[in-house]
């Protein structure tokens, strides 16, 4: 207990803007009770009003209050971001681990593959996909997760490499562990920290793409709050109505410039040189 504490209080940086990202998560959970009106409640008579103590954030051209509809963006953005993560680091590792640890045509296959997806601009072949599918947020997470594992693979690969023939992996072979338990056991934990503290730092990254898609229209779609989408939806009233993309823009620079250093931090924390 007293070593996680002085983690803490020695790294004050990561201390703060880890309290920074709890308090967007607890702004995602408690949403409803901080909006101030129904985020999808339009009133006509009161659109592209200026921000005033009625409307903070001003409105939009559908008279729906934006203060409402950015905190309720935090929901729909942050949880978004999580979940494209957590499936690249999934699917990543997942074959990234299979391919060092097998080697042969199980190796040439998978990395073969992820060279195919490297040969593409990552944004163009995301947008193919989604386009393909058609836009929701959930198909902009499956399109930016077929082409983003591929760094995890390789992360995960390379690691596996260096540990399937050290010796405690081959007295599990030689006293019968299975192959799914070294797998489980001895890979999988070996490759996670290192893989965490890179997912860490691609949360930004993974929100502005999600956002891009919006933009584009390839991800959310209306009446969802979702920032990207009202910086879609903003884009035409930018000189009578600055505000509509302002504050979504303001709300995704905040939250990814959090995010990416809490990433750093995270990586200086744990990196074994400062130990």
């Amino acid at each position: 207990m007293q070593k996680k504490s002085n983690v803490f209080v020695k790294n004050k940086m990561f201390t703060i803007l880890l309290i920074l990202a709890v308090c967007i998560g607890l702004v995602a959970v408690f949403a409803p009770f901080i909006a101030t009106h129904d985020p999808a409640a339009a009133v006509l008579t009161d659109a592209l009003k200026a921000p005033s103590g009625d409307h903070w954030f001003g409105t939009d051209k559908l008279g729906r209050d934006l203060f409402s509809r950015v905190i309720y963006g935090t929901r729909v953005s942050v949880s978004a971001s999580l979940i494209l993560v957590a499936c690249i680091f999934l699917v990543g590792s997942i074959l990234g681990i299979l391919a060092g640890y097998f080697g042969g045509w199980v190796d040439a296959v998978i990395m073969r593959i992820a060279d195919m997806m490297i040969a593409f601009p990552g944004m163009v072949l995301a947008i193919a996909v989604a386009g393909i599918l058609g836009p929701s947020i959930t198909n902009a997470v499956i399109a930016i997760t077929l082409v983003s594992w591929t760094k995890y693979a390789r992360l995960a690969r390379s690691l596996v490499l260096k540990m399937k023939n050290c010796d405690y992996v081959e007295a599990a072979r030689v006293t019968g562990s299975t192959t799914i338990h070294i797998l489980v056991k001895y890979m999988f934990p070996n490759v996670t920290p290192t893989l965490i503290i890179t997912a860490a730092t691609d949360i930004g990254s993974m929100m502005l793409e999600l956002a891009g898609l919006s933009f584009l229209g390839f991800g959310a779609r209306p009446p969802m709050a979702e920032w990207g989408l009202m910086l879609s939806e903003g884009r035409a009233y930018m000189q009578n109505a600055p505000w509509m993309m302002v504050f979504p823009g303001l709300a995704i620079l905040i939250v990814v410039v959090i995010f990416n250093l809490l990433g750093d931090s995270l990586r200086d924390v744990l990196d074994p040189r400062d130990e």
